[in-house]
C-alpha cells in the first residue's frame, strides 16, 4: 500500500513535470530550462545538506565517474525534453521505458554480461514495442522519435554508471553532483542564448525542478517497500495516464499502438527482471555453504 502511494507521488511529479517542458516548450530554449532546473536542484539540496548537517556526505573519489555520467544524463533529458515539444506525450514516455532495454544492450556488450534465455526474450521483445511505437516501413519515421530513443540510449548509459556509483555513493551525493555538473555544463550555452522568463514561466520552471527532485524521492521511497518488479509495473502506469493528460489538455490523438509497444517493453522489463532475481537467488545459494566454512574455521 505504501509502494503504490509512494508512486502515486512518482507519476504525478512525471506528469506535471511533462505539462511543464510541453507549456515552456518555443517560449525558452531546452538548454535554458535544464539550466535552470539543475540550479533549482543544486540549491534545494544544499539546503537540506545545510539544515541536515550533512555536507561531509559529498566527500567524493569518484569525480571522473560522476562527470561521465551526467554528460549522458544530460544529453538524455536535452532529448527527452525536446521530444516532449514535438511528439504527442504519450509517444515519448512509451519511447522512454526503452530504456532498461538499452541497459540491458550495453550491459552485455560493453560490460561482459553473459547472454541468457531471459535476456535475449527481453531483448526481442523490447525491440518489437519499439518498432510497434515507431512502425518503419508504415510510415515516414518522425525525427523527434529517433531523437527520444537515442535520449533513452544516454539515459541507458547514465544507469549504467549509476548502477556502479551507488556501490560507494550515497543517493543525496549523487543528486548534489548531478545538479553541480549539469548545471556548469549548461550554464555558458544557456546565457548564450537566455530569455528573461516572464512570472508564469518561472512557475514552470519552478514546478520542473521541483518535480524532478520529487519523482526521484517517490520512486527510491517506493523501492524500499516493495519489489522491483512492482515498481516497473505501477510505472508503466505513466503512459495510459499521460496519454489521457495528452487528450484532455492537448487534444492528441490516442493509439493504440503506442499502448500496445508500451506493453511490449512492460514484458521485456519484467522478464529481464525475473531473470536477474533467478540468477540472484543462485548465487546466494552457492554462497550459502562457503560462508557457513568461513564460520568453522
Amino acid at each position: 500500500m505504501l509502494a503504490a502511494a509512494w508512486m502515486s507521488g512518482t507519476l504525478l511529479s512525471f506528469c506535471l513535470m511533462a505539462i511543464a517542458v510541453r507549456e515552456l516548450s518555443g517560449a525558452l530554449s531546452v538548454i535554458q530550462t535544464l539550466c535552470v532546473r539543475s540550479a533549482i536542484g543544486l540549491l534545494c539540496i544544499s539546503l537540506i545538506l545545510g539544515f541536515s548537517g550533512g555536507i561531509r556526505s559529498l566527500h567524493t573519489r569518484r569525480l571522473k565517474l560522476h562527470l561521465f555520467r551526467n554528460v549522458f544524463h544530460l544529453g538524455g533529458q536535452y532529448g527527452w525534453f525536446l521530444g516532449i515539444g514535438l511528439l504527442p506525450l504519450a509517444e515519448v514516455f512509451a519511447l522512454e521505458f526503452s530504456v532498461p532495454i538499452w541497459t540491458l544492450m550495453i550491459a552485455v556488450l560493453f560490460l561482459g554480461e553473459r547472454v541468457t534465455r531471459h535476456k535475449l526474450a527481453a531483448l526481442l521483445l523490447g525491440v518489437s514495442g519499439v518498432l510497434v511505437i515507431v512502425q518503419p516501413g508504415l510510415a515516414i519515421i518522425d525525427p523527434a522519435a529517433l531523437i527520444v530513443l537515442a535520449s533513452a540510449l544516454c539515459y541507458a548509459v547514465a544507469h549504467s554508471s549509476t548502477k556502479s556509483l551507488g556501490g560507494s555513493e550515497s543517493p543525496v551525493t549523487i543528486l548534489f553532483y548531478m545538479s553541480l555538473i549539469q548545471f556548469a555544463i549548461a550554464l555558458i550555452p544557456a546565457l548564450s542564448n537566455w530569455a528573461s522568463p516572464n512570472m508564469a514561466e518561472w512557475v514552470w520552471l519552478l514546478v520542473i525542478g521541483l518535480t524532478a527532485l520529487s519523482a526521484h524521492y517517490c520512486m527510491i521511497s517506493a523501492m524500499r517497500h516493495a519489489e522491483i518488479s512492482m515498481i516497473v509495473t505501477l510505472d508503466f502506469l505513466r503512459l495510459p495516464l499521460i496519454a489521457l493528460v495528452g487528450v484532455a489538455i492537448y487534444a492528441e490523438d490516442l493509439e493504440l499502438s503506442l499502448l500496445a509497444g508500451g506493453a511490449l517493453m512492460l514484458l521485456a522489463n519484467l522478464i529481464g527482471l525475473n531473470g536477474q532475481r533467478g540468477r540472484e537467488q543462485g548465487l546466494s545459494l552457492t554462497e550459502k555453504p562457503s560462508a557457513a566454512g568461513e564460520q568453522i574455521k
